[in-house]
């Protein structure tokens, strides 16, 4: 039997402490690509369209792909987006006889009328599609999964890598799982279980720690018969909402008491290692220190900003780690992004080769990174921010920064951009002139994705806390909305 299957991909990464308002033009200006377009740019990548259009293809369903939009991280979606957003996927489903919808989401959207994005998207879904038809969902291991999700979608796979890349592997999965349902074969459920926290105390890191051996405990238990995903989410501390937090999800039927235990196992893992950290979150001062010192003969010296990182919402327009590297006399170095869109349209007037005296960042919120750098900086090159991944996370796939200009300040060249984004690819400095490779120092705005691509040349890696919007000092942050007592902010109480 064919099935008549939707799929649409919607992703948001809510900071609920940012200035920046999610409105339409941040979906276009990252990605916002209607059915074949959206096939054209991600059917054949790593992404969780491929995903479902692999299942698709072994299963011989007849696909009907309305949409696929995201936005860089950044504050409350706006209503009137989020409507625009979901209008023609529920059109589609009114129009058409559908078997089964399979929807890639992140699991931490937040809209400024309500704290759950994806519950609202999928209780919208549901008022039209009825209780019967079977809904699949991917998501984001960041995700804050609330007990409504759990309740409306019939099965929730999340990506078991992070860096994140399993999203093809994880569309397949969750495609195959909707397949069983369609015919019949099986009938799941979801089981959710989580801890009084803000996020997995490492972020959910895949590379080394506990997770590696809580993933590959999920693995052995999805092996059971009536087991069909086991998903672990670190949750995400940048979003002041009731649902924060770790959860660890399992998708099975039969004795659900045994499935809930085992999810409980994972989560008092994660608990009773809420003390362990892997990372030492170095001072911009401390970092730069080091860079002084490197030596480069096994690669560059990686420094990554947590704190400043777009990718979780960060402004991208911190100055201290820069500062740090300047006032150290660091040389032969490279810094990526610096976000100031208004910097990029000053330099525009100028012609490569000229130096002249900029204000540089710092002009969101100065009190969460620094302010403005005022330097001496030499134009290299100008551009529109163009580029195509090259590596394991976004291979294939286009991005822009925007209008963008590479200076140099003392030896120091700083890819300066007007739309925030996280450095995950090396492309998103050699598409700008930058070969990463060949410098002494490589400073960038990232967590924890730059190293799928950045390890294999990095002779070192540290990390730093510039202070920025995304700092891992959670007590410097204004909660008000999460349940409490909480761990860390409530050390106390725990």
């Amino acid at each position: 039997m064919s099935f008549n299957v939707l799929t649409a991909e919607i992703s948001h990464e809510t900071n609920t402490f940012s200035l920046h308002k999610t409105g339409k033009h941040a979906f276009m200006a990252r990605y916002a690509l209607m059915g074949a377009a959206a096939i054209a740019e991600r059917g054949t990548e790593n992404t969780e369209l491929a995903g479902f259009l692999d299942a698709g293809h072994a299963h011989g369903w007849s696909v009907t792909h309305v949409l696929s939009a995201a936005a860089g991280p950044s504050g409350h979606i706006r209503r009137k987006a989020f409507d625009w957003l979901c209008e023609p996927i529920l059109a589609s489903i009114k129009k058409n006889p559908f078997d089964g919808l399979l929807l890639g989401l992140h699991g931490a959207m937040g809209l400024d009328f309500c704290e759950d994005g994806e519950g609202e998207l999928l209780r919208r879904v549901r008022s039209v599609v009825g209780k019967e038809m079977p809904i699949a969902i991917t998501l984001d291991p960041h995700a804050n999964v609330s007990e409504q999700i759990c309740a409306l979608a019939d099965i929730i796979v999340s990506f078991k890598t992070y860096p994140h890349i399993d999203m093809r592997d994880t569309g397949r999965q969750a495609g195959d799982i909707l397949q069983r349902t369609m015919t019949g074969e099986i009938k799941p459920r979801m089981v959710r279980v989580s801890r009084p926290m803000l996020e997995e105390v490492n972020g959910g890191r895949t590379d080394i720690g506990p997770m590696i051996a809580r993933i590959a405990a999920a693995r052995t238990y999805e092996k059971q018969a009536d087991v069909f995903a086991v998903s672990i989410n670190a949750g995400f501390a940048g979003a002041d909402v009731a649902t924060v937090g770790p959860t660890v999800l399992v998708c099975g039927q039969g004795d659900f008491a045994a499935h809930t235990a085992f999810a409980e196992t994972i989560a008092d893992d994660i608990w009773d290692c809420r003390f362990d950290v892997l990372n030492k979150y170095l001072s911009v001062d401390e970092a730069a220190a080091i860079a002084v010192t490197h030596k480069p003969d096994k690669g560059p010296l990686i420094i990554a900003d947590y704190a400043d990182n777009p990718g979780a919402g960060g402004y991208g327009d911190s100055t201290e780690l820069l500062r740090a590297l300047l006032d150290a006399g660091v040389s032969n170095a490279c810094f990526a992004p610096m976000v100031d869109g208004s910097t990029v349209q000053l330099l525009r007037t100028a012609v490569v080769g000229e130096k002249m005296q900029i204000t540089l960042g710092g002009k969101t919120d100065p009190d969460f990174g620094g302010g403005p750098l005022i330097v001496e900086a030499e134009l290299v090159s100008l551009s529109n921010g163009h580029f195509i991944g090259d590596g394991p996370m976004i291979h294939g796939l286009h991005g822009s920064f925007g209008p963008s200009a590479v200076i140099r300040v003392a030896g120091i060249e700083i890819l300066v951009v007007t739309i925030p984004r996280q450095i995950l690819d090396l492309q998103e400095f050699r598409a700008f002139g930058i070969e990463p490779q060949n410098k002494h120092v490589v400073a960038l705005k990232s967590m924890q994705h730059f190293r799928a691509a950045f390890e294999p040349i990095a002779g070192q890696i540290i990390v730093c806390d510039s202070g920025a919007l995304c700092t891992p000092r959670y007590d410097r942050l204004p909660y008000r909305n999460v349940p409490r007592p909480i761990f860390p902010l409530d050390l106390s109480e725990n």
